[in-house]
């Protein structure tokens, strides 16, 4: 029986050496462990459920009467905060660079420029140098009544004798009919508008004059003040380096003079005194300045200036104001 039991043991394990060898359960083993893995890890990844994905539903949401106002509140706080000016003001200017632009793309070249400055300088060149401004204006509009009606002529004769091409011509003709003002500011042709005044004299006739203030203590009458007044006369007392407080002191002190004047020595019949805080103005060379006091004689005292100096005067002497600054008078004994 024993030697049954080992023949089939052999029997046994020479089937198992043949089919199911060490090798070969390793690989099924192995092969096993690899389709378990890749079971788990698709379980892993996977969704959790495949059930069918219900239909999305719409919520309806109730707000109440405090919320609603609350928005309408905000809404109307954010349109009055909305900067309404600034915005208008940005579309203006938005508006003007727009116009400008084009402007700029419908300029003239700096040929045809030069060109028409040469063509106006000319014109006014030959105005004179002693035509008004009228005069300058109307010459200048002259020509470029003159250079619109001679474009049209030559397009109208599909011509061009302005010595320009066709492109040119249509700018130089937009230019002068609704672009003249910045043309003229671009060659830099500017004429000032002329001033007209004309002063109004609406004091009733009768109204006396209004009586002029003079600063400091009031004159003697042996003064005879006179204001906007120069007379003439032989300086006693150089007056660019004799100056007083105020006319009745330039008075006194021609009074002064008088009466202690030695003998044989020139004495003080004439004062002339500058109140004029700007100074006053006098046709010869020297700087004549605020408080100067000049004491003069003259056996018969006589007017260089009085109240106006005249036109012809003015014309000559640019500087001089309208009005005589200096006042002065004569002394009585």
């Amino acid at each position: 029986m024993a030697r049954g039991i080992a023949r089939a043991v052999s029997f046994g394990g020479r089937a198992t050496t043949g089919w199911c060898s060490y090798r070969r359960v390793t690989v099924a083993v192995c092969l096993g462990n690899l389709v378990a893995a890749l079971l788990v890890l698709r379980s892993l990844t996977a969704p959790a459920s495949f059930a069918p994905t219900a239909p999305n539903r719409v919520e309806v949401v109730q707000y109440t009467e405090e919320q609603i106002r609350s928005v309408e509140e905000s809404i109307r706080i954010r349109r009055e905060a909305e900067p309404v000016e600034l915005v208008l003001a940005v579309k203006k200017l938005r508006k003007k660079f727009a116009q400008e632009e084009k402007r700029r793309r419908e300029e003239l070249p700096l040929v045809l420029k030069q060109k028409v400055s040469y063509d106006i300088v000319r014109r006014l060149h030959d105005l004179g140098d002693n035509g008004s401004l009228a005069e300058q204006r109307e010459v200048v509009e002259s020509w470029r009544v003159e250079k619109l009606k001679d474009i049209k002529v030559a397009s109208t004769r599909n011509q061009s004798n302005l010595d320009l091409s066709s492109k040119e011509t249509r700018m130089l003709k937009r230019a002068l009919e609704f672009n003249w003002y910045m043309l003229m500011e671009d060659i830099g042709l500017w004429i000032p508008e002329e001033v007209k005044h004309t002063v109004h004299d609406d004091k009733p006739e009768n109204e006396p004059e209004e009586e002029e203030i003079v600063a400091g203590p009031p004159l003697s009458p042996q003064c005879n003040a006179e204001l906007h007044t120069d007379y003439d006369g032989a300086a006693v007392r150089w007056g660019l380096t004799h100056h007083k407080e105020s006319a009745a002191d330039c008075c006194q002190a021609c009074l002064d003079q008088a009466k202690n004047a030695k003998p044989g020595e020139l004495k003080c019949n004439i004062w002339v005194y500058c109140p004029s805080e700007f100074g006053c103005f006098s046709p010869d060379k020297y700087e004549h300045k605020h408080q100067e006091c000049w004491l003069k004689q003259a056996d018969h005292p006589k007017l260089n200036f009085k109240d106006k100096y005249s036109e012809p005067y003015r014309d000559a002497h640019p500087n001089a104001p309208v009005v005589v600054p200096w006042m002065s008078g004569v002394t009585s004994a």
